[in-house]
Parts: C-alpha cells; sequence; structure tokens
C-alpha cells in the first residue's frame, strides 16, 4: 500500500513507560517514562528525525498529558481507538505495539476519534460531576433505608422521598437520640400524604 505519511511516528500508551516508534526496525523503537520531562523528551526525539504525524491509541487517561505536549510543539496528533490497533498476531510486546501502530499510520489506515473543543470540554466535565454526586447522594439515601429498617423505623413506607422535608427532620430527631414514635411524627410536614396518626403508627411496630 502506498505511504500517505511518511514522516510518522507511532507511540504504544503506558501507565508506567510509553514506547515511540519512528519506523519498523527495532532500534527505531524508544522507550520514555511518564513524566513531564520524559514527554518533552518524546517530543525533542519526534523533532531530532523530522516527525511531523503522531498517532497513538486512547488508553485510558495516560494519553491526555503526552497529548498535550505533542500539540504544544506542533505536531499532527491522530488519537485513535485502541480497538482499531489490536489486530496484530502472534506474542504482543510493547515494541510490536509501536511499530504496529507506525506502520498503520504511515499508510493511513488510522483514524482518530472525536476530541471535544475547550468549551464543550468543560461542558462535559461539568456534567459527569453533577451525575457523579447524582449518583452519590442515590448510595446514601439508600444506606439511610437500610439503617432505618434496622432501627424497625419504616420510613421509607409513610413519605415518598426519606430525603424530603418531613423525613430529614424526623431522621435528625432519630440522630439526636429521639425514638418516640408519636413525638417524631409531629415533624410531618403539611404536605405529606400520611399523617401524623399514621405517621406514629407505622414506626417502630
Amino acid at each position: 500500500m502506498d505511504v500517505i505519511h511518511p514522516n510518522c511516528a507511532g507511540i504504544d500508551i503506558g501507565s508506567r513507560s510509553h514506547f515511540v516508534a519512528i519506523g519498523q526496525q527495532e532500534n527505531d523503537v524508544k522507550q520514555f517514562g511518564v513524566y513531564a520531562d520524559d514527554l518533552t523528551g518524546i517530543c525533542l526525539h519526534l523533532k531530532q528525525h523530522g516527525i511531523t504525524s503522531v498517532a497513538m491509541e486512547s488508553t485510558g487517561s495516560y494519553w491526555q498529558n503526552l497529548y498535550v505536549e505533542l500539540i504544544k510543539h506542533g505536531f499532527e496528533v491522530t488519537l485513535c481507538n485502541g480497538k482499531f490497533t489490536k489486530n496484530i498476531k502472534g506474542k504482543k510486546t510493547d515494541v510490536k505495539d509501536a511499530r504496529w501502530i507506525q506502520k498503520l499510520h504511515s499508510i493511513g489506515l488510522l483514524t482518530g476519534s472525536f476530541l471535544p473543543d475547550e468549551t464543550t470540554e468543560v461542558l462535559r466535565t461539568y456534567c459527569r460531576q453533577r451525575q457523579n454526586w447524582l449518583d452519590l447522594a442515590v448510595e446514601a439515601t439508600h444506606k439511610m433505608q437500610k439503617y432505618l429498617k434496622l432501627l424497625n423505623f419504616r420510613l421509607d413506607v409513610v413519605v415518598r422521598d426519606v430525603c424530603g422535608l418531613t423525613g430529614l427532620k424526623i431522621i435528625e430527631a432519630i440522630c439526636q437520640g429521639n425514638l418516640n414514635p408519636v413525638e417524631l411524627a409531629k415533624h410531618r410536614h403539611f404536605n405529606c400524604r400520611k399523617s401524623e396518626t399514621e405517621i406514629a403508627s407505622i414506626e417502630r411496630k
């Protein structure tokens, strides 16, 4: 097949080291660390050999710092999905992976993954963080319901949401040591569908 990117390199991303292939010979592959100085060293190594285009896998989050450093040094970076580079046969090694990525990229068989712009990336970060907080809130609510059941307070039966106005006031009172159902039922909010009598009768049976 025709060579599309003559001055290209392939990088096998790892958690402890990166393997950089600038060709298909064994001495064309060099191992680097993952620290800031190592990432700068990769860029200098590529420039010394006239590399203008780089391909690497989007492995976990290990690629992010290197990607930023390569872009900063003016390289054209193709960030590809790992499933497009895993077809190599025989015993897999980091050196073989790096050379395989370089070979695929040189003949134009690798396509880049979607990378959002800065504004979209910030928005995605906020959305992910919001979802994480919602998941943590749901987990905490489930634990509260579990411990209330162990105390034989079936608060989940009389209120729709144990973290609502009525539920939180009752839980706060329980945490302060008040275990009297009649006293706890007085914390009922006026919007609660159950009456104080119903709440008092269902608690701590």
